[in-house]
């Protein structure tokens, strides 16, 4: 079942770090200290690889507009709403990286 944004900041640390999955190889690892840790496992050429994505909440479950204190939408010079990538959206951009045969900070030499 994927994971919620509820589920994850009710999430208590153990005496040794834990995973909360969610799906298509995205987790949470959650450390002793209470600290969450955005991870991404899969496979490229046939071997394991796994990819951090970032610290929950810095990055978000889902993606989400960024907003000021007074909760009024930042934009950029254009005048758009500025956007945070969720681990979701940042799982699927690897993904489709990956399905096109680009390995994730793999460069030829």
């Amino acid at each position: 079942m994927p994971l919620t944004d509820t589920a994850i900041r009710n999430a208590k640390p153990d005496p040794t770090q834990r995973k909360l999955a969610d799906e298509k190889g995205l987790f949470l690892l959650i450390h002793p200290n209470g600290s969450k840790y955005w991870r991404f496992k899969y496979r490229f050429e046939g071997k394991e690889k796994l990819l951090a994505l970032g610290v929950y909440p810095d990055i978000p479950l889902a993606s989400k507009f960024k907003k000021n204190d007074a909760g009024e939408l930042l934009k950029n010079e254009a005048g758009e709403p500025l956007k945070i990538k969720g681990t979701r959206e940042l799982r699927d951009e690897a993904r489709e990286l990956l399905a096109q045969g680009v390995g994730l900070f793999h460069y030829p030499h």
